[in-house]
């Protein structure tokens, strides 16, 4: 299936399917010819912000994302949302699945929901996340990515989102424990969950904004991180994080920000994939070779793979 074909066919009920065929076979032959074309030729035209939502287990993401979904669609934005659920020990497969985690509307043509398993990834995201984003980012106005709740682990998503949201929950300890487990310097909005509490989740954003204060001090970082407390099921907060996102995206948009953000991705991508692939070994061979592990403007990652992939195989 070709990227024009994918568009050709979005809105549509055989666009869901289409679109649910071509990210099976992206997992199932992610090194294919076909796969690798509808890759570069996604890359090339990028379209979606792309929103990554992470936090520990339990902290109510999912319903978040669904509540994040519903507005967007009530907008006339269409969204794709990649769900990373804990795997199966059985069969490796995704042991929670989309439709039991996010509550949507599966008839609706302007939204689509994959879920897609961690297996033994422990940065909350399975291992062809990026892939299948890059695909759907060039046919959505907003993805949404939702990790799998590992707790301390959950840094990959930096990697693929434009924007990162951490949930935290009143009462939990969270608010305090993501400044000692390092994440404070991961997301560009804090969400404390479960705004309907009243007190206790303002305490919770307010024990936040405290953490945010210092972590921030003497950084002169040109984005403020903001913590806002939203509740998925009365709606309070929700049209202010909808704001934040949006003020973040068009932050981005700035002065080649959003390029420069994605270009960095990339190379931690092809750098991350070759040492899965190689070993550490693998990316010492290639300096040796003479080969540098930058990317070049404009070039796709998936292209520059292949290549020191190739070089690899090459000089065994």
């Amino acid at each position: 299936m070709t990227l024009d074909a994918l568009r050709s066919a979005s809105g549509t009920t055989d666009g869901k399917r289409a679109l649910a065929a071509a990210l099976a076979g992206l997992e199932r032959d992610p090194d294919g010819a076909a796969t690798q074309a509808l890759l570069d030729a996604a890359w090339r035209e990028p379209r979606a912000h792309v929103v990554g939502v992470t936090g520990p287990p339990g902290v109510g993401k999912s319903s978040l994302c669904a509540a994040l979904v519903a507005a967007w669609r009530r907008d006339g934005k269409t969204v794709g949302v990649i769900a990373v659920d804990p795997s199966s020990r059985t069969s490796g497969g995704a042991l929670l699945g989309d439709r039991v985690r996010i509550v949507h509307d599966s008839a609706d043509a302007g939204s689509f929901v994959r879920s897609m398993a961690a297996r033994d990834r422990l940065g909350g995201l399975a291992d062809q996340t990026l892939a299948a984003m890059v695909v759907m980012r060039a046919l959505f106005d907003r993805v949404l990515i939702e990790t799998v709740g590992v707790g301390q682990s959950e840094t990959d998503v930096a990697g693929v989102a434009d924007t990162v949201v951490f949930c935290v929950q009143p009462g939990s300890g969270d608010s305090l424990q993501f400044m000692k487990a390092g994440i404070v310097e991961i997301p560009h909005l804090i969400v404390v969950t479960k705004a309907d509490l009243g007190a206790a989740a303002e305490r919770a954003r307010a024990d936040v904004a405290g953490a945010l204060s210092l972590a921030a001090a003497g950084e002169g970082a040109d984005w403020p991180v903001k913590a806002l407390a939203v509740s998925s099921r009365s709606n309070v907060g929700m049209a202010a994080l909808l704001d934040a996102l949006d003020s973040h995206r068009a932050y981005m948009a700035e002065d080649g920000r959003l390029v420069v953000a994605r270009h960095r991705q990339s190379e931690g991508w092809v750098v991350e994939s070759l040492r899965d692939r190689f070993g550490r070994d693998g990316i010492a061979r290639l300096g040796r070779l003479g080969f540098d592990l930058a990317l070049a403007p404009g070039v796709q990652p998936f292209q520059r793979l292949r290549e020191l992939g190739a070089a690899l195989e090459a000089s065994r």
